[in-house]
This record gives structure tokens, C-alpha cells and sequence, in this order.
């Protein structure tokens, strides 16, 4: 009953304010401190007690009121940092103080006219002071609870009031919250500890979220003052802050002591604080402001802290710390127990990923040292596994893009190629095929099944998913059957006639895979028998490319067999037929309905994202690159003429399977094949003045001679022209019916001295670009808008930076 009461106290002091048109006194102390006194002890009370729609109504009609409202709960914040926050009733203020900020604040930064208002100069100041904005009053304040022994922090010293340190000179870096990274003790656990950081990090959190209130365009070089201020040398707590929030991160164990069901038992403090920290992390290292110009002042911003400490960490210790503590967290809702539902499973996963990413980007040693080991692997399954769990989920279209990105950037060095060949161990049920084999067999499974059962929304990643299988091919030492029929699966689905007329791009997707073939055929042909076998088995594909018809008539007929708005062709032939999936999977679900999906900024073109660069950087090499270069078979070679019937009807009934793309434009390469730049011009020339959205664009015979004679098919042609002979007369000679014989054959043959001369490796590295910077603040912004639900910190808001929908 005593709480109703308080409750009700509290709820009358809001309605006291937004009723009064006229200013309240600021002086008025006992009105102001009804706001933080210990009537409410908890966020969800302050949400419930204080509607938007009031909050709205007294910016309106009594913006001074609020003013004084924000202004008092920022000078009260101040004056319990100065007395040292030493009282439960000081603690219990602060966090009062900082309920209502946070219920405020995102209400002031909806409004622009507001923005101002927080860097201008406190009233109250005495004149031989230097007057500081109230923005960098909160933060201080904040900063300076976060490091406050007996509320956020244990303290080393004798406990009690009377010996508690002055916060104003206390030494932070001796109050970081965990081990790791720069700190080697780890600090007693206390959980009125954690639960205070975590609302005083929610509070920081809102107050970065100024950005959501800009426009995608606006926000992609928008100058954050409040992360630009924390993370800034101003701020006397920026490296212990910094270093806090990472080993918070980094050190966090769901699984504890692994005791069955102990997460039903007892309530984790934890777990939102990580959530949170990991949020505030993402948020201020996605705020480079290295050679960026004050828009004010045409002065240059002081770097960011962050990102200065993150790129600094260079000890091996501390990379295993940092991989150790985000696999762990990644790993984590993967895990199989015999009990069902008896450990404890965090959803922190697409926090997690842009941590990883900005990681990799700030600090190019963390990305070396992760690739130097096997350990890259135990991000890969992860990323793979929601790659495929989400693939018919259309709310989850920005965790699918990151997690290529990921990979995209992992796979432009060599190490992550090598990594691959390590044999995987089906630990993680997942709806693919069972094989036996090696990551990169578990890759090629996965992209296949993205590109062939995944939402329309996914074609745009389709490049980048085969630059990744481009990048990669070279280092891949044997491939299982299964993954190579994936792959002629894909070029058959995608060398069909009326898809590759049917956009002036699609031909770009044939000459990846025709180049992942030549860098295997080149580079890995002793241990990919499987993949040879397979495309000797095909070969009618390859024929049926070679003499791909170029007339009027020819085009129209196959465009003719396409029907709008189906899915890529399926592979009717034997080989994926019946699969079994892995047990204990279960298909990929669609949105349940009525779920929230942030919209997302444009994917960049590969050819925007991505640079090609020499595996062996030897200038005389690159300089005779074209010398070097096979010439096309054109489709007029003597070995064109082998085209047995059977492969044909296969192929004639997957051109059968009647589809066409679906309404998302696939990005286009602008051409960047490794094997010839002259397909560049091709496609250049086949984009020039095309409006494929709008049906405005038509395949001629001109466009499709431009890029067919350019087809990277002499190697495969050449394979072709040598083993299928010798596999016929093996088979006649012996009357064999068992692949098994075939395959022992290929594995022992060579095609020393017969093929083209091996062209260089080329790799498309990643290349940082405004296009996916634009595009991972909108993804990140819309991720932490959808997990900060409990309280709904920015529900109901205006914001700008996307648009909120309902799948």
C-alpha cells in the first residue's frame, strides 16, 4: 500500500507539471525533488508514470518547464557526484535522476530545435568559472558514478562513509569492472553493482541516440557530439571506460559453472549489463572522426579514443582474450545439451558481429592473429549457421548482410582459405544437407542453399557471396561430392538462358563460378576429383554455354519460358533428390507476423566494396598479367562438339523449372572479374542507360556477343577434351558402373603440360567505403532500437534514421 502511495506521489508531480502553463521557480527545490526522491525504484515505473504523449505536450506548451526539468536532474546528478554518492539515499537519487533522463531525453532529441540546448552554457555558473554545456555536465556525471566505490565499483579501500574517496580525484583506472585487456585482477562480482552501471549505461546509451533522429543520408556524416565528447581526451575516465566496457564484454560467461538449469534459479545481473555495454561499444566505435572537419569551426575533431585504444592492443594475450570472449558469446546459443533448455542461451549474436567487424577493421593485427589459427573457425560456424537459420526470415535481412560482410573481408587473405580445408564436425544441427568433409564444404552447402531457398531480398548479396567462393577457391584442396554438385548446380540455375537475359547483370554471376572452377582446375587438381568428376558429368552446361544463341528470334523464345516473381531454377537431377537434412534441425522459419524490421540502406555494388590485389605481389608479374591471361574459347573449338543426350535432357529440364528473378535488383560486379577486365567493359556497356527495375532494359544479340566470346571456359574446355575420352574408353574397356573406379582414376591422373598456362591468383579484398559505412550505422542503430524494449526506450519517437515496419 506504501508503495501505491509513493507511486501516486510521483504520478501527481508529473501531472502538477504538465499542467502548468506558467514556469515553475527553479529554485523551488521541494516541488523539483519529488521527481528523484525514492518514490519509484525501478525504470519500468517512470516509462509507466510518464506517457510520451505528456512528455510531448509540455515540450510544446511549457518548454521551459522541461528545460528546468532536465536542467535540475543534471545539476542534482552533479551534486551527488561532488558529495561522493556516499548514502544509499544519494545512490537511489542518481538512479532516479537518471530513470527520467532517460525517459525524457530521446523526446528533446526528436525535436531539432532542441539540440542546442544541451550545448549551451549552464545558467547557474559563478562568474570566475568557465562555463561547461550541460551535454558534457551529464557525461561527467555519469562517468564519474560509473567508477563511484560502494555503487558501481568495489571498493579496495576501508568501506563506510566517512572513508570513502572524493570521486573528483579518484583514480578510474583502478576501478575498471573486469579482468583482461590492460587489467589483470578481476574484481568480487556484486550484482547492486552491475544493476547500477547498467542503468547509468542505458542513459548514456540515449544519449548518443541523437543520430536516429537524422536522416539515413544526414546520419551517415553526422557529427556526434555526445560520443565525440565521451570518447575524447576531455574525459578523464575515457581509457578505463573503454577498457571496462570491452572486458565486461570479453570476460561475460553465460554458462557459468555449466550447472543444469541454474539460469531458471537465480537472476543474472549480468546479462543486461553486457547487453548494454556491448551497445554502447558499437554505437562510439562506429564514430570515427579521423580527418573530419568541425562543421562549425572547419577545425579538425579530436580523435576518437576508442578506436585509438582498440587499434593499439597488440599483445597475443589479449587477441585470445578478446577472440576467446566473443566466440564463446557467438557459440553460445549453438550449443547442444542433453537436457533441453538446461543452460543458458544470450541473443547478443548481431551485436556481436559489428564488435567483430570494427574489431577487424581498427586493428588489422586482431584480424591477422585470428586468421593466423583454426580459431577463425569458430566464428565462421556461427556466422554460417544464422546465415541459413534466417535465409526465409525477411525482419532478419541485415543479420544475413553483416555475416557476409564478415566473411566477404575474412576472405580476401589467404589464411582464411587454408583455414577451410581444416574437416568439419557436424556439432550444430543445421537444415543442409549431411555431408562428409571440410568448412569449405559447410560454405559452399550454405551459399547454396541461401541462393536457392532464401527471400527475395537476399539477391543483391548473391556477388558477394560467389566473390567469397572466388577468393577462396584457390586454397580449397579437396571438395566433397555434395559441395561440388552444389556448385554445378549454381552454374547450371545460373547460365540458363532466360535468367542470364533477363537482367543485364546475371551474366556476372556465370563468370565467378567459371573462374572458381579454373582456380581449382589450376591450382588444386590433385584433391578435387570429386569436383572434376562432377563437371565431366555436367559438361553439357558447359557446351550449352559455349553455344549460348545470340539471335533476336533464339532470346525471345527462352525469355518466353520465364514466369515473374519465381525462384532461382532447382536441380532435378539425382543428386538432390531426397536429402536428408541433419538431425535435430528444423527448417527456416519465415517472420511470425507482426514482427518489427528497421528498413536498411542500400547494399553497396561489389565492385564498390571490394579491390583487386595479387596473391604474389611480384610487379614484373602484375606488369605481364596480360600475357599471362588465357585466351576464350569462343564457342567454335573442335571440343565443343561432344554433347551427350543425357546431359541434355537434364539440363532441358531445369530449363523447364519456368522463374525469373525476384523484384530486388541484384548488385552488379560492374564487371571485376580476375580473369579478363574485358568483361568489365561488357557489362559497363550492357548497364549503359538500362532500367531493369522499370522493364526498360532488352537483351540483344549485340550485348550478349559482347560478353559470351569473353567466357573464361579454355581451361574447363580443355579438361573436357582431355579426360572424357579416357573416362569413356575406362569405362568400355572395363564395363564400369561405379563412380567409385572413375574417381580413383581422376584422383591418380594429371593434367601437367595440358592445360592453359596457370593464370596469377588475384584476390577482391574488402575495401572500407561510404556505401557499407552508411549502411552498418543504420543496421546498428536499428538492432539496438529493437532490443531495447524493456524499458521502450525510443518506441514511439520519431525517428528518421530508418523506418519501422511490421513483417
Amino acid at each position: 500500500m506504501g508503495n501505491a502511495d509513493t507511486k501516486l506521489n510521483f504520478r501527481k508531480a508529473v501531472v502538477q507539471l504538465t499542467s502548468k502553463s506558467q514556469p515553475i521557480d527553479a529554485a523551488d527545490d521541494t516541488f523539483w525533488d519529488q521527481f528523484w526522491s525514492e518514490s519509484v525504484t525501478n525504470i519500468q515505473d517512470v516509462f509507466a508514470l510518464v506517457p510520451g504523449a505528456e512528455i510531448r505536450a509540455l515540450r510544446e506548451e511549457s518548454p521551459n518547464n522541461l528545460a528546468t526539468l532536465v536542467y535540475k536532474a543534471v545539476e542534482k546528478l552533479v551534486k551527488t557526484v561532488d558529495s561522493s554518492c556516499r548514502t544509499q539515499r544519494e545512490q537511489q537519487t542518481a538512479l532516479n535522476c537518471a530513470r527520467l533522463l532517460t525517459r525524457v531525453l530521446p523526446y528533446m532529441l526528436e525535436e531539432p530545435e532542441w539540440h542546442g540546448f544541451f550545448w549551451s552554457s549552464l545558467p547557474a555558473a559563478a562568474e570566475n568559472e568557465q562555463s561547461i554545456p550541460l551535454a558534457q555536465s551529464l557525461i561527467n556525471a555519469i562517468c564519474d558514478l560509473l567508477f563511484c566505490p560502494d555503487f558501481t565499483v568495489v571498493t579496495t579501500k576501508r568501506s563506510g562513509p566517512e572513508r570513502a574517496e572524493e570521486l573528483s580525484s579518484l583514480d578510474s583506472c583502478e576501478y575498471i569492472w573486469a579482468g583482461g585487456v590492460g587489467f589483470a585482477r578481476s574484481p568480487a562480482r556484486s550484482a547492486h553493482h552491475e544493476a547500477a552501471r547498467t542503468e547509468l549505461l542505458r542513459l548514456l546509451l540515449t544519449c548518443f541516440s541523437e543520430t536516429v533522429y537524422k536522416p539515413a543520408h544526414d546520419a551517415a556524416t553526422h557529427h556526434n557530439k555526445w560520443i565525440a565528447y565521451l570518447t575524447s581526451s576531455e574525459n578523464r575516465h575515457a581509457l578505463p571506460l573503454f577498457t571496462s566496457l570491452l572486458n565486461t564484454v570479453c570476460s561475460y560467461d553465460p554458462v557459468g559453472l555449466g550447472l543444469p538449469y541454474n539460469h531458471l534459479l537465480f537472476n543474472d545481473t549480468l546479462e543486461p549489463l553486457v547487453e548494454v555495454a556491448l551497445q554502447i561499444l558499437i554505437v562510439t566505435l562506429d564514430h570515427d572522426t579521423s580527418n573530419t572537419l568541425n562543421e562549425d569551426t572547419d577545425e579538425s575533431l579530436p580523435d576518437n579514443l576508442f578506436i585509438n585504444y582498440l587499434s593499439r592492443i597488440h599483445r597475443d594475450e589479449d587477441f585470445q582474450f578478446l577472440l576467446r570472449g566473443v566466440t564463446r558469446l557467438l557459440n553460445n546459443p549453438l550449443a547442444q545439451t542433453y537436457l533441453p533448455n538446461s543452460s543458458k542461451k544470450v541473443a547478443l549474436h548481431q551485436e556481436l558481429l559489428v564488435l567483430f567487424w570494427k574489431m577487424c577493421d581498427y586493428n588489422k593485427k586482431f584480424m591477422y592473429y585470428v586468421l593466423k589459427s583454426s580459431d577463425v573457425l569458430e566464428v565462421l560456424v556461427p556466422i554460417l549457421f544464422h546465415l541459413n537459420d534466417s535465409r526465409a526470415d525477411q525482419s532478419r535481412v541485415g543479420l544475413m548482410h553483416i555475416g557476409v560482410f564478415i566473411l566477404l573481408l575474412l576472405s580476401g587473405e589467404r589464411n582464411f582459405g587454408v583455414r577451410l580445408n581444416k574437416p568439419y564436425t557436424a556439432t550444430v544441427p543445421m537444415d543442409i544437407p549431411v555431408f562428409t568433409g571440410t568448412h569449405a564444404d559447410l560454405l559452399v552447402v550454405v551459399f547454396h542453399k541461401l541462393i536457392t531457398t532464401g527471400h527475395q531480398r537476399l539477391q543483391p548479396l548473391f556477388d558477394c557471396l560467389l566473390t567469397i567462393l572466388v577468393n577462396v577457391s584457390p586454397y580449397l584442396k579437396t571438395l566433397s561430392m555434395v559441395a561440388a554438385t552444389k556448385l554445378l548446380h549454381l552454374l547450371e540455375a545460373f547460365s540458363t538462358p532466360w535468367f542470364l537475359f533477363s537482367r543485364p547483370h546475371h551474366h556476372h554471376l556465370v563468370f565467378f563460378l567459371l573462374e572458381m572452377f579454373n582456380n581449382m582446375i589450376q591450382y588444386q587438381f590433385d584433391g578435387n576429383s570429386n569436383l572434376v568428376y562432377t563437371i565431366i558429368r555436367k559438361r553439357a552446361v558447359f557446351h550449352n554455354l559455349a553455344n549460348l544463341p545470340q539471335e533476336h528470334a533464339a532470346i525471345a523464345r527462352s525469355l518466353a519460358r520465364a514466369r515473374p516473381y519465381s525462384a532461382l531454377p532447382r536441380s532435378r537431377s539425382a543428386e538432390s533428390v531426397a536429402e536428408a537434412a541433419m538431425e535435430g534441425s528444423r527448417p527456416a522459419q519465415p517472420a511470425e507476423p507482426g514482427t518489427l524490421n528497421p528498413t536498411l540502406a542500400a547494399t553497396p555494388a561489389i565492385a564498390a566494396m571490394t579491390e583487386r590485389e595479387s596473391a604474389h605481389p611480384n610487379p614484373a608479374q602484375l606488369e605481364s598479367n596480360d600475357h599471362l591471361l588465357p585466351q576464350r574459347s569462343g564457342g567454335d573449338g573442335e571440343d565443343l562438339s561432344t554433347n551427350p543426350d543425357t546431359d541434355v535432357k537434364q539440363t532441358e529440364v531445369t530449363r523447364d523449372r519456368k522463374t525469373s528473378e525476384g523484384s530486388v535488383r541484384s548488385t552488379s560486379t560492374g564487371g571485376e572479374t580476375r580473369s579478363n577486365k574485358a568483361e568489365a567493359d561488357a557489362g559497363t556497356e550492357a548497364e549503359a542507360g538500362a532500367d531493369a527495375g522499370a522493364g526498360g532494359w532488352r537483351a540483344t544479340g549485340e550485348w550478349v556477343a559482347s560478353w559470351r566470346t569473353k567466357l573464361p571456359l579454355q581451361t574447363i574446355m580443355r579438361l573436357l577434351q582431355v579426360l572424357v575420352p579416357q573416362v569413356e574408353k575406362i569405362c568400355i574397356d572395363k564395363g564400369l558402373t561405379d563412380e567409385s573406379e572413375i574417381l580413383r582414376f581422376l584422383q591418380h591422373g594429371t593434367l601437367v603440360g595440358l592445360l592453359p598456362v596457370p593464370h596469377p591468383i588475384l584476390i577482391r579484398k574488402y575495401q572500407a567505403n561510404h556505401g557499407t559505412a552508411a549502411w552498418f550505422r543504420v543496421y546498428m542503430w536499428g538492432v539496438i532500437y529493437i532490443r531495447n524494449v524493456d524499458p521502450p526506450i525510443w518506441y514511439d519517437t520519431d525517428v528518421k534514421l530508418f523506418e519501422i515496419q511490421r513483417v
